[in-house]
């Protein structure tokens, strides 16, 4: 089935929190535990996706009429950030969750030298996808829990001139 990666609209808000439902708990439980990863649920509602999707800062990749790839964009303190990347499990290893960063990432380049993304030290799949597209640590801060697997590890990827 063809894969088509666009600009998420308040159209699709619904279906943005479906598909973390299916996809957030499953991929954390083992990172963070039930609880850690049901409360990662909370940066998924549509009240807190709307106004990154009105900014244009959230983009989708869709199977057929099902949305199978979120990736979220913004800026924190000057620094363009990606906030979110994920894809359904089914679609993973064919490069679409590759092809989705670069399109939500393209707009960056035009303003800024670098972006920044932050994962949680126990997800070693995000750590392997960032570290084979270029993405290097630049700070890792400790977990309020102590559990080191919930550091949140700052990568940087730097474009070139």
């Amino acid at each position: 089935m063809p894969v088509s990666i666009r600009l998420a609209d308040v159209d699709d808000l619904d279906a943005i929190a479906r598909f973390a439902d299916d996809v957030v708990p499953a991929h954390y439980t083992p990172i963070l535990g039930e609880e850690g990863a049901r409360a990662q649920l909370d940066w998924w509602t549509a009240d807190r996706m709307k106004p990154a999707v009105e900014a244009g800062h959230v983009h989708v990749a869709v199977a057929g009429r099902a949305i199978i790839g979120v990736v979220q964009t913004g800026v924190l303190d000057g620094d363009c950030v990606v906030w979110k990347l994920y894809l359904a499990p089914a679609f993973r290893g064919q490069s679409i969750g590759a092809n989705l960063l670069r399109h939500a990432v393209a707009p960056f380049k035009e303003v800024a030298d670098h972006l920044l993304v932050e994962h949680f030290a126990g997800n070693t799949k995000a750590a392997d996808f960032y570290e084979r597209h270029g993405w290097t640590v630049v700070r890792t801060e400790a977990a309020r829990s102590g559990d080191p697997r919930a550091a949140v590890v700052w990568r940087r990827l730097t474009y070139e001139a």
